[in-house]
């Protein structure tokens, strides 16, 4: 047995049960926390990596632990803040519900100029940050940010109102149409 296999042993059999639990605390799921142990247990060892003592292998797994319990809440917090985009809504309106607006939206990003039309899609679509999508059209941030203001008014021309996310807040991802305003 190579010696990153009896780490691995040693540290499942005489430490696993407290790594469980700073899973846990980390995570506030039993669920969870095994998955977020389990993948920081791969996340060691999946290399074989040899010479690893006991002491080293369990506080390199709370670290792996401890990342990915941060990742995944990060990962929640996102989901949190668009899974009503997700939404179906055919349980009560009927699978034509979405259909009208979509078109409407496809109709009105068609009349955007081409670099406020890949702006608007890489900013609201793919939820790229203003740097990202300056690197990405090889242009500098003011003009992205430029091409988002113009696509936004275009956008409300033919929409309504768009809620917008306000720019110092690098949480807020979602771009909401109010179609009672129209």
């Amino acid at each position: 047995m190579a010696h990153w296999e009896q780490a691995f042993e040693a540290l499942v059999q005489e430490r696993g049960p407290a790594l469980l639990r700073y899973a846990f605390f980390l995570t506030g799921s039993k669920a969870e926390a095994e998955d977020v142990l389990q993948d920081a247990l791969v996340k060691t060892f999946a290399r074989g990596r040899a010479g690893q003592d006991l002491d080293f292998a369990e506080a390199y797994v709370r670290r792996a632990i401890l990342n990915r319990s941060i990742d995944g809440h990060r990962g929640r917090q996102r989901w949190a803040g668009v899974s009503h985009l997700f939404a179906r809504s055919e349980a009560l309106d009927g699978p034509e519900g979405g259909v009208g607006d979509h078109l409407d939206v496809v109709a009105a990003l068609q009349l955007l100029a081409p670099r406020e039309r890949a702006c608007a899609v890489l900013r609201f679509y793919e939820d790229l940050t203003v740097p990202q999508i300056a690197r990405e059209l090889d242009c500098s941030d003011g003009a992205v940010k430029r091409y988002l203001s113009d696509a936004l008014k275009g956008l409300e021309a033919h929409l309504g109102p768009v809620a917008t996310p306000d720019p110092a807040d690098h949480q807020a991802e979602t771009v909401t149409i109010d179609r009672s305003a129209r």
